[in-house]
This record gives structure tokens, C-alpha cells and sequence, in this order.
């Protein structure tokens, strides 16, 4: 958990904490659990990844689903149109943001194609019900494929020879990607990110090779250090 997160975390906790010793107190008499509290689950860790994360499709996305299901516990709308709106709206939010990643995948498209014109191809590593760890320990590091479905991938830079550009593509569905990248290179992330995250904790070295993550995370996470 980062600063920020930490920061706001402990505020949200403080003002629950406050609620329940005023009630408590009889000083309030304010009902916490009111119809559709629940959805606070999904609202809040959503609202605050908006301000916390890079990546803001799939928070935005959460905070839609809650506020739709809070108003439809509260009879402020019906719970009987729910599918027909939310799936669709789901779907154009998605949409609309591949079409802006898309206009930005000019660099890392150009990337690849030169790595590939070098004879330098991508490496592919999958997990699929199972972990799986691969490590690039004293090789020369061009870009790589990784995808975990259902299970656990780390893949290990520190030690790996990284002399330019390259670009790393993930898929994420149900699992979890751990990218390890020595302390010189620099990290762009351009993931999507749909009831999922993107945990990007590197920092920024000017004139240093530059490792480009792409991809798609849904139900999973992806981090790199």
C-alpha cells in the first residue's frame, strides 16, 4: 500500500470509527446500515483508486456498478433494468478507453517491429492454474509475453542485461503478474484494467531505457518493483 493510499485508508477508517463511538454515545443517531450499505464495499476502495491508481477504468467502472446498485437498493431506480444497462455500459467504457490506448500504442508497436527486424524476438511465459517464475539472469532482455490465467507469474529483471526500448505485453484474468526490473530502467504502464489493478512502484531515471507494460487485467493484478 502506497502513501497516498495509506493516507486515505486511515481517514476512511477514522470517520467509521468516529460514527460508531457517536452512535455508541447516543450523541447520533445515524444508521450505518441503511439499505444497500453493502454496496460501500464496492463504492469506496473504487472512489479512492481513482485517485490513487494510474489506471482508472476499471475504479470508474466500480464506482458506476455500485452507485447504480445504492440507488436501486434505495427504490431510486429498478433493479429490473440492471443487466440491460449496466453490461452495456461496461462494454462502451471499455471500449472507449482501448480506442484511447490505441492511439498511443504508436511507440511500443514501433518497438516491437524493430526488436523483431533485429532478430531479437519476444519471449512468451504463461501460468494457467499454477505459478510460474521465469528469470532473464545475465541474458539481454528485448520484451516478453506474459500471461497468467487462474495462477501466479513472476518474471525476474534485476539481474537482465536491458540496453534499450522494449516492451512488455500482459494478460491478466483471476491471477497475478510480478514484474521485477532493475533499479536504472524506467516503466510506462498502458494497462486496462477492469476489477483489477496495476501496481507501478519504479522510479523515474531520465535517459534510461524505457520498459513498456501493455495489456488487459480483469480480476487480477499486476505489479511491478
Amino acid at each position: 500500500m502506497n502513501r497516498n493510499n495509506s493516507i486515505i485508508w486511515g481517514i476512511v477508517l477514522i470517520v467509521i470509527g468516529v460514527l460508531f463511538a457517536l452512535n455508541a454515545l447516543n450523541i447520533t443517531n445515524i444508521d450505518i446500515f441503511f439499505d444497500g450499505w453493502w454496496t460501500l464495499f464496492i463504492i469506496v476502495p473504487c472512489a479512492i483508486g481513482l485517485f490513487t491508481e494510474k489506471d482508472k477504468t476499471g475504479n470508474l467502472i466500480g464506482v458506476g456498478v455500485g452507485v447504480y446498485l445504492l440507488l436501486c437498493c434505495q427504490d431510486i431506480l429498478s433493479f429490473s433494468t440492471t443487466w440491460k444497462l449496466l453490461i452495456p455500459a461496461i462494454i462502451v467504457i471499455v471500449g472507449l478507453n482501448m480506442i484511447v490506448k490505441g492511439f498511443n500504442a504508436g511507440k511500443t508497436n514501433n518497438i516491437v517491429i524493430e526488436n523483431t527486424q533485429n532478430g531479437d524476438g519476444m519471449r512468451s511465459h504463461s501460468a494457467a492454474f499454477s505459478g510460474c517464475e521465469a528469470r532473464y539472469d545475465g541474458e539481454v532482455f528485448n520484451g516478453a509475453n506474459l500471461t497468467a490465467a487462474f495462477g501466479g507469474l513472476k518474471c525476474d529483471l534485476r539481474n537482465a542485461v536491458i540496453e534499450r526500448d522494449c516492451v512488455i505485453q500482459t494478460t491478466t484474468a483471476f491471477g497475478g503478474i510480478d514484474i521485477l526490473v532493475p533499479p536504472y530502467v524506467n516503466v510506462k504502464t498502458n494497462v486496462t484494467c477492469i476489477f483489477g489493478g496495476i501496481s507501478n512502484k519504479t522510479v523515474l531515471n531520465q535517459g534510461s531505457p524505457t520498459i513498456y507494460i501493455n495489456g488487459n487485467c480483469m480480476f487480477g493484478g499486476v505489479e511491478i518493483k
